[in-house]
């Protein structure tokens, strides 16, 4: 049986409840305390300043100077990161491992727009113009900046770059396929092999609610470029050094084989491109 909560101010949230009347004031939060929560004529304030579920799952928003943001939970699991070796367009560097993610995160449903970029960093380094569009020219060293930035305005979390596996599992959202739709895509599918950005949200979502995971921009992760480690099978966050950082997800000017959940490619963290974004992930502290 569920508990039933009425009509408080509250900072955390309980699984397994039901709360009516009640105003929530959440400065961060764990998606494993939704499991089997209702609400009903209730209100959220303070960082995370909304929130749902529907097909994909759970997720919240954040306003940030007057641009919102969502995040959808990626719970925890495993997976098969890389790719077998009769796929298609696979590379030697994409060695398939089994990996498990122990802990949930909230990563961003699209990759960093313009406009918050502008927001948290206060210019527009972007080559295709739009507050819509993802920010490009950006680079990891940028982007590290840009997530300490966010972290001193909202102290309760952590927001930081995904490491390469959380990344792929996030893209692949439990599918085993050479993409999070099916072993082929098409142009109504997949921004790629075109001239420039589109906007984010121009495309379908996969099955955990993330936008363009698959082309339009790269997306910096974490971990520095290296082969595999396949003895570590738990939250693998990648080689402790190197010269270059991982990108993920391909972009808009290359062909489809270059797209791939699997494909790995790598870059100096002092570069920028026009085809090179991120998207964020919030942890709890």
């Amino acid at each position: 049986m569920k508990k039933r909560v009425k009509g408080k101010s509250l900072k955390e949230i309980e699984p397994n409840t039901t709360y009516m009347g009640c105003t929530f004031y959440l400065d961060c939060v764990d998606g494993e305390d939704f499991a089997g929560t209702e609400f009903d004529n209730c209100s959220f304030r303070g960082s995370f300043c909304d929130w749902g579920r529907d097909e994909c799952g759970l997720w919240m928003g954040f306003t940030y100077k007057d641009v919102h943001q969502v995040m959808r939970w990626i719970r925890p699991g495993t997976f098969m990161m890389g790719s077998p070796e009769t796929e298609e367009g696979r590379f030697a560097n994409e060695v398939q491992h089994q990996v498990t993610i122990s802990k949930g995160f909230w990563l961003a449903e699209t990759a960093c727009t313009q406009e918050l970029w502008q927001a948290v960093i206060g210019d527009n380094p972007s080559y295709f113009k739009g507050k819509r569009f993802p920010v490009e020219m950006v680079s990891w060293d940028d982007c590290k900046a840009f997530t300490e930035k966010l972290n001193e305005q909202m102290k309760e979390w952590q927001c930081c770059l995904p490491t390469e596996a959380q990344w792929e599992y996030a893209c692949r959202a439990g599918t085993t396929t050479a993409f999070n739709l099916g072993d082929s895509i098409t142009k109504n599918q997949v921004h790629y092999d075109e001239n420039k950005t589109v906007e984010i949200k121009s495309l379908p979502r996969n099955n955990w609610g993330l936008y363009e995971m698959h082309g339009n921009v790269y997306e910096w992760c974490s971990d520095w470029y290296g082969e595999y480690d396949i003895s570590i099978t738990v939250d693998s966050i990648g080689p402790n050094d190197g010269t270059f950082r991982v990108i993920r997800g391909g972009c808009w000017g290359l062909s489809s084989g270059l797209v791939r959940s699997a494909y790995r490619n790598e870059y100096v963290p002092d570069n920028r491109y026009g085809f090179i974004g991120f998207r964020f992930c919030l942890r709890s502290q």
